[in-house]
């Protein structure tokens, strides 16, 4: 039961993480030469910012050899990690921007909002002004698209989805 708790709260830990990352660090000035090419369209399999998913990734590793060698508990931190990255692949690069072969938008409920949400984050040009910076959470859609509309930063509508 320890363990699982464990990486319960490393879950959550991961969504707190994530989003501080996200926000500052991606967005900001250190981060966003990776990060930019998220937000732009492209026509290939990979985005310099998939290289955010392996630097969590060695860290996770490296957690799970501590863990191994000398402090047990890191091993299930590095679970939680594992599990986190799971859901951000299946959420984020499946659901939301379909880097998937296939095509599903969700009509209502939490994965309708995570979606909405997401999208959101994209409808602004360039890395300042956006809105909603975690992974699993998602504010309330009204909300995110009252700031928007009150920065007046919004992308023209192309049609095109971001």
């Amino acid at each position: 039961m320890t363990q699982f708790l464990i990486v319960l709260a490393t879950v959550a830990a991961m969504e707190l993480t994530a989003y501080s990352v996200h926000r500052w660090i991606m967005h900001g000035p250190l981060g966003w030469g990776w990060h930019k090419s998220h937000h732009e369209e492209h026509d290939h399999a990979f985005e310099r910012n998939d290289l955010y998913g392996l630097v969590f990734s060695v860290i996770a590793g490296g957690l799970f050899v501590a863990g191994s060698l000398w402090v047990p508990v890191l091993w299930w931190v590095a679970v939680g990690m594992t599990v986190y990255g799971a859901i951000y692949f299946i959420l984020h690069d499946g659901l939301v921007h379909q880097r998937w072969p296939f095509r599903y938008v969700p009509r209502r409920g939490y994965f309708r909002r995570l979606y909405q949400a997401h999208r959101l984050h994209h409808a602004v040009e360039g890395r300042d002004h956006c809105v909603s910076f975690g992974f699993i959470y998602a504010p309330p859609v009204d909300h995110l698209k009252q700031r928007l509309k009150q920065s007046g930063v919004l992308k023209p509508d192309t049609g095109r989805r971001p």
